[in-house]
């Protein structure tokens, strides 16, 4: 299984970016996909996920703000993120797992190599 990040950028406050992870090896309509991101000096902190089924769950800091969907036809997941903020800076990393959702990062076992987001007031 091969997750592949790409889109991320230096925006500004307000601004939106939308990230995509193509995936090789795995079929998205059978795996869990998600979206976790790493600030410097933080933990690895869950975003989004998006089931097989197509139910998403997201954390808190990015409800109402940030949006996961997929292409399974293209083997794509995407994180459209608005109005971001400064403390949305972070790399950004696509992940995936068989069986539903979760927010704990052992629970993954494959990983994309990330891609960096940079929001600038």
């Amino acid at each position: 299984v091969q997750l592949v990040e790409s889109g991320g950028g230096s925006v500004q406050a307000g601004d939106s970016l939308r990230l995509s992870c193509t995936a090789s090896g795995v079929a998205l309509n059978n795996v869990t996909m998600a979206w976790f991101r790493q600030a410097p000096g933080k933990d690895r902190e869950f975003t989004a996920a998006i089931w097989a089924s197509g139910f998403q769950f997201y954390g808190d800091s990015v409800k109402d703000r940030f949006a996961i969907s997929k292409n399974n036809a293209r083997s794509t997941v995407y994180l459209q993120m608005n109005t971001l903020k400064p403390e949305d800076t972070a790399v950004y990393y696509c992940a995936a797992k068989y069986g539903p959702y979760s927010t704990e990062v052992a629970q993954y076992m494959h990983w994309g190599q990330g891609t960096q987001v940079t929001v600038e007031t």
